[in-house]
Formats: structure tokens, sequence, C-alpha cells
């Protein structure tokens, strides 16, 4: 699955609402342990009653570029294992910013209706994503 976007900003600026905790729980969601490096492993928690957690460890890190991670989602039947890939390319006076998330089965009806729901909530996630943009 694919979701993409053009931004105003710079690369730079991208990066770091991709990468600082702060202003990636504003558009995302609270992390615990998250630094932009290579083999660290953190957890997302989601916003849910009870709250959730997404398990991850950074697979890429490369500054103003891109952002890999794993994603395991520890609720799902059976535990869910994706991986999502964050590129981030200068296009003109802005930045283009595409999100990749893999590893679903998409033979298997549950794992489609998760790619399927995750897409459009990954298209939601980037509307927020670019309102905190336009404020900084």
């Amino acid at each position: 699955m694919e979701v993409g976007s053009f931004f105003p900003q710079t690369p730079e600026t991208v990066w770091r609402v991709l990468t600082d905790p702060d202003l990636l729980e504003r558009w995302l969601m609270r992390s615990v342990g998250f630094a932009a490096t290579t083999g660290t492993h953190f957890i997302f928690v989601l916003p849910t009653k009870p709250p959730g957690e997404i398990a991850c460890e950074v697979l890429t890190a490369r500054p103003n570029q891109q952002l890999t991670y794993t994603w395991f989602d520890l609720r799902a039947q059976p535990p869910a294992r994706w991986v999502v890939d964050w590129t981030i390319q200068p296009q003109g006076r802005g930045t283009r910013f595409l999100l990749t998330q893999t590893g679903f089965d998409i033979d298997n009806r549950r794992q489609k209706m998760a790619r399927n729901a995750m897409e459009r909530g990954w298209r939601s996630t980037l509307l927020r994503l670019r309102e905190l943009l336009d404020t900084l």
C-alpha cells in the first residue's frame, strides 16, 4: 500500500515532524523510547480504551530522506507484522512524501480488510500531518 502527498515545507521540516517525539505525537500518536536511529526499539501507544501498543524497530534512518520501521500490532489475531517506510524527496520548493506499508497477505480476508482500513487511516493521518506542518 502506498499513500503520498506533497508538502510546501522543506525536507528538513518534514523530517523533523516525522522524528521529533513531541511533534510525532501531535499528528500520529505517542511513542515511548522512539529515536530515529537504526536498531532502536520503541512503542507507539494507541489512544484506545484500554490503550493498545504497536511494537516497532527502526530499520533505516537516513536524515531528511527515509525512515523505515517494523510495525507489530500485538492486538491483532493473530498478531500482525508490517513494515512502514516514509520516503522524503525534495521537489521544487517543497517535499514529496511517500508512505509505503508492506507485509499484508491480501489472499487472507482479514489481512486484506486490515490493509484497506490502514490505507484509509493513513490518508486521515497525512491530513493531520499537513495541518501540523502548516503551523510550523
